[in-house]
């Protein structure tokens, strides 16, 4: 094999970290790919970290011990984020965005990937000290932030549907308060997750957490702990609200109608 150049390697060695957020590789399977010692690549990691760490692109941590190897985390500068969200919110704040009923258009956004990737990122980077075992959401408008959470995690997507499909076999079926005060279905594969899990809950919109307490309703029966709850947009002061302590990435008040619409990023982002 010829020898890789300094430059080289470390362009390869970024590529393959950036692109398995929060997965572990090791110092030996760098080695092995570039016939290198691993003192060098060693000092590789280092030059990666800092030029990340310098442009607010993210960090590298380095695990010690015989399973132990570098991971990528790609959580940014606090004021990136939140001038990103501010953008995002000043889209939504368009008067034409407000549906009969109160209802806020929002398919575009949550249908962007450029958006989503970044979004995704953003909760995964408040919710990585929790461990969580994987992503649970609800279909269907919520499983395209959920599935770039799940990535930069670097665990599975679970999603609960409203009626269980013959393709996943046994599932067990809850009924819970929907947001008008409807009763309404749930279900979940037994198969998707195992007893003793940790589960973060990730949906696209929250008013007074009718669905997101059926989804950890729906977790108890599988005797699975949610460590988290994160949303794309929440109500501020829903009338009602059946949840508490979750992390919205945005906040409305108004409902575009009898008083204006307001849209900004949330007040956990900046710090």
């Amino acid at each position: 094999m010829d020898k890789v150049k300094r430059n080289e390697r470390i362009a390869v060695m970024t590529r393959i970290l950036v692109d398995a957020p929060n997965q572990i590789i090791s110092f030996s399977a760098f080695c092995e790919r570039f016939g290198a010692a691993k003192s060098s690549i060693s000092e590789d990691v280092t030059i990666i970290d800092d030029t990340l760490r310098h442009n607010g692109l993210g960090t590298l941590q380095t695990i010690a011990g015989a399973a132990g190897g570098v991971r990528f985390r790609p959580c940014g500068a606090s004021a990136h984020d939140y001038a990103f969200l501010q953008g995002v919110a000043q889209s939504l704040c368009e008067p034409d965005r407000v549906l009969p009923g109160g209802y806020l258009y929002l398919s575009d956004i949550l249908s962007d990937p450029v958006l989503m990737r970044r979004m995704g990122e953003i909760i995964a980077c408040a919710w990585y000290e929790e461990k969580p075992d994987f992503v649970l959401t609800m279909e269907t408008k919520g499983i395209p932030v959920a599935m770039m959470t799940a990535n930069y995690l670097g665990i599975p997507l679970v999603i609960a549907r409203r009626q269980s499909k013959v393709y996943e076999g046994s599932a067990v079926n809850i009924n819970y308060v929907g947001g008008k005060g409807s009763i309404e279905t749930m279900s979940l594969s037994r198969r998707a997750v195992k007893a003793g899990q940790r589960a973060l809950v990730v949906d696209d919109f929250i008013r007074g957490g009718g669905t997101a307490r059926g989804l950890v309703a729906l977790m108890a029966e599988f005797s699975v702990e949610v460590v988290g709850l994160s949303f794309v947009l929440a109500q501020e002061c829903p009338p009602r609200k059946s949840i508490d302590n979750e992390k919205s990435l945005m906040t409305f008040t108004g409902d575009g109608e009898a008083e204006a619409l307001s849209v900004r990023p949330a007040d956990w982002i900046n710090r």
